[in-house]
Order: structure tokens, then C-alpha cells, then sequence
């Protein structure tokens, strides 16, 4: 199973409100991001419009049901989908959460966080197998946001991450607004949680918006707040050089308002490397 390369442009989820802008010309992004389930089809409209932006742009497919801590396993017919439009795509990587979705009976749509124990880390690391076993390629899993502890958690999130990518040879997208959104909840350092993972399987940077408060929540639908570009900033000087895009689902803006928040991207990047690599 090939390995994934370290790819370092910047991109945005590409979303319906947007389609028409990428059909009409060149957009100054290096990839775009799509949800995986809104294309696992065999043909119609979507498909068609994806096809075309990819005649462009690299693409990743991010999916939201895949379900990697379900107890059931993974679903083989929902991973047969997904490896049909991964060889039409050829996408830079296919990604998903660290969550479970579904029962044996109902998907709830829903990204539902999972015990920090021993038991799910076996059942997440066995799904993980056969994920990528099944789509012949290593997969990405992103970092989830996060809002209560189980009395069960026998470790902290970032230990899980790096125990799964040490049995499975998966990589980490790291979504820094997620990491946040943890942290004030939690109480936790930031640090301490970018301290904690194998920073060398990060693949890819998810930035967002959230909604401040007592106990924040990530609702990808504001701009990237101050503390998260300061987070990012932190994060690059680490990790070096990745794929990095900015995730808006809700209140969407115009194309040249999101492309002025990837410029942003790209100037705390280049500066935070600068900085690095100078001290």
C-alpha cells in the first residue's frame, strides 16, 4: 500500500453555492475538498460538476460515514461505493473522523464521539484495516471537536490518535479549530495535545469557525477566529509545509470572501515557517 506524500497547497471545501464560480474559469485554489457521500453515485449532475473541477484542481474526498468506532465493523457495501469513486476521482487522499455514525440498524448523521479506551481503540485500529485494505490506499482520519468525557476514558485524545496511526500506518488531518474548540472545553493546554502526536502523519490542516461561549462549539459557518490563526500558526512551525483549507458549511459566503481567508492562510504559513526555519 503506497504511502502518502506530503502535499503543501491550500484549498476550500468545494460546496454547492460554488459550483458555478469553479465551472466558469480558473479559481486561485490548489485543491478542493468535497464530501465524500454527496458523490458516491453513478452518474447524474454532482458527479458531473466534480468531474469537471477535478479536469483542474487536485481533489480530496472527505467523508462523514464511514463510522471507523463502529462496534459493527465497517459497512462493506458503503466502502465499495467510496472505492469506485476514488478510482474515478483519483483523489489526493480519502479522509474521514474519528467517530462513529451508525448502529447496526440506523445512521444517525451524526459525527458521535467515542470512549478513550483500550476496547475502542482495538475496534477503531480493526476498521481502520480494513478500510484502507478495502480502498487499496491509507487513509486520512481527522480529529474530532469535542463536548463531554466518558467515566470509561482510560487516556487523553492525543494518545489514541497516536497509538492508531502507530498500528494502522494511517495519517492525521488535523482540524486546529477542532484541537481549539477541545481545549477550551476541556481545559486543556494546547500544546499539550500538539505535543502528544506524531506530527510526522499529518497530511492535511482543516481551519474553521466556531461559536464562542461558555463552552465553545464548531459550527463551520463564521470565519476563523483570532485564537485559531494564533493556534495555526504554532501548528505549522511544527509540522512544516501541508495541505491546508478552510471548512465553511453554514452562512456561506461569496467565492472572493473565502478566497481572501485562504490568502490569510497563506501569509500565517509562509510567516510561521519563516520564523521557524530562521530561529
Amino acid at each position: 500500500m503506497r504511502d502518502i506524500e506530503t502535499y503543501s497547497g491550500f484549498g476550500l471545501g468545494l460546496r454547492r453555492d460554488h459550483h458555478a464560480d469553479f465551472l466558469e474559469g480558473p479559481v486561485p485554489v490548489d485543491f478542493v475538498e468535497v464530501i465524500s457521500e454527496n458523490f458516491m453515485v453513478d452518474g447524474g449532475k454532482p458527479l458531473r460538476v466534480l468531474e469537471q473541477v477535478r479536469s483542474r484542481h487536485d481533489v480530496v474526498l472527505h467523508g462523514v460515514s464511514l463510522s471507523i468506532g463502529s462496534a459493527y465493523g465497517v459497512d462493506e457495501a458503503y466502502l465499495a461505493r467510496l472505492r469506485a469513486l476514488a478510482d474515478r476521482i483519483e483523489p489526493l487522499w480519502v479522509s474521514d473522523h474519528l467517530c462513529w455514525t451508525r448502529t447496526s440498524a440506523h445512521n444517525s448523521h451524526d459525527l458521535l464521539p467515542l470512549p478513550l479506551t483500550t476496547e475502542a481503540l482495538d475496534v477503531v485500529c480493526e476498521n481502520v484495516e480494513r478500510a484502507q485494505e478495502a480502498l487499496g490506499r491509507p487513509m486520512l482520519f481527522e480529529n474530532p471537536s469535542s463536548y463531554l468525557r466518558f467515566p470509561e476514558d482510560e487516556m487523553r485524545e492525543w494518545d489514541f490518535l497516536s497509538e492508531m496511526v502507530r498500528r494502522t500506518g494511517c495519517c492525521l488531518l488535523l482540524d486546529v479549530n477542532n484541537i481549539y474548540v477541545s481545549a477550551h472545553n476541556h481545559e486543556f493546554p494546547t500544546r499539550d495535545y500538539i505535543g502528544g502526536l506524531p506530527l510526522e502523519s499529518v497530511r492535511q490542516i482543516h481551519l474553521a469557525g466556531h461559536e464562542p461561549g461558555t463552552i465553545i462549539v464548531d459550527t463551520h459557518d463564521r470565519a476563523v477566529a483570532d485564537g485559531v490563526w494564533a493556534l495555526y500558526a504554532a501548528v505549522i512551525a511544527k509540522v512544516g509545509p501541508v495541505a491546508t483549507m478552510i471548512e465553511r458549511d453554514a452562512n456561506i459566503p461569496a467565492l472572493p470572501e473565502l478566497l481572501r481567508e485562504l490568502d490569510r492562510a497563506r501569509s500565517v504559513g509562509q510567516a510561521s515557517l519563516s520564523q521557524a526555519n530562521a530561529a
